[in-house]
């Protein structure tokens, strides 16, 4: 390990004012993914905790609504502040929590702090609307209001982005918020719940109750909680959405992908495979919903990019997150090790395609970890499990194609919608392209970029709701019609 001073592991659940280690849901041994060892025990949130949380939420929540604008935007953008100060801590927290590389990690601050500073803005700006009416002495105003309190149930793979896109502008809203990191990465959230507390956020306006599948049910089903986000699986969020019946409370959900990465023959061929190997195999180790694990390419440039790529992921410096150097860390549990070993496993058993590279856990002195090979397999039939499963790790499967009618059917022949990839030069068949793709993002020449003024979400199975730009605003608002007569 490279760290010279060892960072402090935040180990509590916060609620209101209080720091809380003894709690009814018992303990996590979390452990480090580089490693394989136990880093630190995280005290787990039951329906006792969750149900405190939301209590003091719904009573900071009058206070936060009732506050002026102007203060308001300043508090947010003093937290915006307080994150970028604290980017590389932070950043360090993010490597112990799920084994990102500290190369890359402080980044997922400074995006939460853009969050924050876009949704700040808009709290002294965001307007309301009037309509006719068939009465002309009546006003007839259309306003939002906020939900109370939202729970928001982050993910483990960039649960700092996932509390940018989704607490930052339902603070901007006017709700208070019950944040539910999980247990395979909840130091980083549980330190900005901090952060929350020392720029004077009202207590219990941003509560932080790691947990399990009983603080998540309890959150969900709690009858003080008036919206859920969720990020994370489709097989959970079918889940969450059965609990949240009971009361018929709304939900926005950011689930899983299966992208397509469609590469055109006159495309910038160094570009598109330098894209496809680290919005592939490569970055968060093929963790990442917005991964184009299935790469369609033309025909005629098709064996010249599998040599390429195979180049490329093959040559990519996998090891320790804590090193500077290390581009590709491990992934994040024994548990994801074991299943994505065995979809290359039964993918090879089966003769889905060609196995190029890759294809093994990684021993040395890597043994600990929970370290794979980045993975291409070429010539893969679209209908096959490898092609149709999300994978979550660094697999891609590669596949040709002989015209563009021919790639958009394959890439929309696919139960998700998040995100897909486009590479071409011809500008006309980029935009005809992009309108065709059955996605809720769409990149032409370019990859994951998420900013706060650009609204990101699923299409299919992939989810519903909008984070980012003036939707996500909207997400954590309800619509209320006013009229009042005049005379």
């Amino acid at each position: 390990m490279t760290a010279t001073t060892p960072v402090r592991f935040p180990t509590s659940i916060l609620i209101g004012e209080d720091s809380i280690t003894d709690a009814s849901g018992g303990t996590f041994d979390h452990v480090f993914p580089g490693t394989g060892k136990v880093n630190a025990v995280i005290p787990m949130a039951g329906e006792e905790e969750v149900d405190r949380a939301v209590r003091s939420a719904a009573a900071a929540q009058r206070e936060w609504a009732a506050m002026p604008v102007g203060q308001r935007r300043d508090l947010l953008l003093a937290l915006a502040t307080a994150v970028r100060a604290a980017a590389d801590e932070l950043g360090e927290l993010n490597v112990h929590d799920y084994g990102v590389p500290v190369s890359m990690a402080s980044g997922t601050a400074g995006l939460l702090a853009s969050f924050l500073e876009y949704y700040a803005g808009w709290i002294d700006k965001a307007t309301g609307q009037t309509a006719p009416t068939t009465h002309n002495a009546d006003v007839n105003m259309i306003d939002r209001e906020p939900y109370g309190v939202v729970g928001v149930i982050v993910p483990w793979n960039g649960p700092l982005v996932g509390i940018g896109m989704a607490v930052a502008p339902a603070l901007a809203a006017g709700n208070a918020v019950v944040i539910k990191p999980p247990e395979l990465a909840p130091m980083a959230p549980i330190r900005f719940g901090e952060l929350c507390r020392e720029v004077g956020l009202p207590p219990g306006l941003v509560n932080v109750v790691p947990g399990g599948p009983a603080a998540g049910e309890a959150l969900v089903r709690h009858r003080g909680i008036g919206k859920i986000h969720f990020t994370g699986s489709g097989a959970i969020a079918r889940q969450i959405a059965i609990a949240a019946a009971d009361t018929l409370k709304p939900l926005s959900l950011e689930l899983g992908g299966k992208s397509a990465n469609v590469v055109f023959a006159d495309a910038d061929l160094d570009a598109a495979v330098m894209i496809a190997a680290f919005m592939g195999p490569i970055t968060q180790s093929g963790q990442s919903c917005a991964c184009g694990s299935r790469i369609l390419v033309e025909r005629p440039i098709y064996e010249e990019f599998l040599e390429r790529l195979v180049q490329a992921v093959a040559h990519v410096p996998v090891g320790d997150p804590l090193d500077p150097s290390t581009v590709m860390g491990p992934v994040i549990s024994q548990a994801a090790t074991d299943r994505i070993l065995g979809a290359i496993g039964g993918a090879v058993a089966s003769g889905t395609g060609r196995l190029l590279t890759g294809g093994n856990r990684l021993g040395g002195a890597l043994a600990g970890g929970y370290y794979i090979e980045p993975t291409v397999f070429a010539d893969v039939p679209n209908a096959s499990p490898l092609a149709q499963v999300e994978t979550f790790g660094p697999v891609v499967s590669v596949m040709p194609f002989d015209t563009e009618d021919e790639a958009v059917a394959i890439a929309n022949d696919s139960d998700f919608g998040l995100v897909a990839y486009a590479h071409t030069r011809e500008f006309a068949r980029a935009h005809r392209v992009a309108r065709r793709l059955e996605s809720g993002s769409v990149w032409v020449n370019t990859y994951s970029d998420i900013q706060p003024s650009g609204p990101y979400g699923g299409y299919k199975q992939s989810g519903y709701g909008r984070l980012g730009g003036i939707e996500g605003l909207h997400e954590f608002t309800q619509v209320k019609n006013i009229r009042i007569a005049l005379g």
